[in-house]
């Protein structure tokens, strides 16, 4: 089905990881199943690749966030300023995380925190992609599939 190199199976991974995190759309979950399904031995480097592009365009996200003085107040970073950095363990839901994080920035959280946070978000979220994949493909599953 997938036929790609090794090398190019993790840098494919890690810039889609990395684009789907900042403002643009992308679609990483897909890049990471292709990576598991033709090297299958390789899935935790795999996640650990994805989670590192995807982190790091989390920190761009939170560097242009920064980029803006935060002179006035902006209601719609109100709950945001209320929650602090643990609303940045949702950093991993489309459209809303790529917001949470350039508004972390905004907000002059603590990069430190924020980007662990953002790191922690990201990782669960492969984690639960790459379990949720070798679940419903394991023989065990699919024989269930059709008692």
């Amino acid at each position: 089905m997938f036929n790609f190199s090794e090398h190019a199976g993790f840098t494919g991974l890690f810039f889609a990881s990395f684009l789907s995190a900042t403002l643009l759309p992308g679609g990483s979950e897909i890049v990471l199943v292709a990576m598991i399904e033709q090297y299958p031995e390789r899935t935790w480097p795999a996640v650990a690749v994805a989670t590192i592009g995807n982190t790091l365009g989390g920190a761009v996200s939170y560097l242009i966030g920064r980029l803006f003085p935060n002179r006035v107040p902006a209601k719609a970073l109100e709950r945001l300023r209320r929650y602090g950095i643990a609303a940045l363990l949702f950093s991993w839901v489309p459209f809303v995380g790529d917001a949470l994080c350039v508004g972390a920035g905004w907000l002059r959280f603590n990069p430190w925190l924020s980007i662990g946070a953002i790191a922690l978000s990201k990782f669960a979220r492969y984690v639960v992609v790459a379990g949720g994949w070798k679940l419903l493909t394991s023989n065990e599953v699919a024989t269930l599939a059709f008692v």
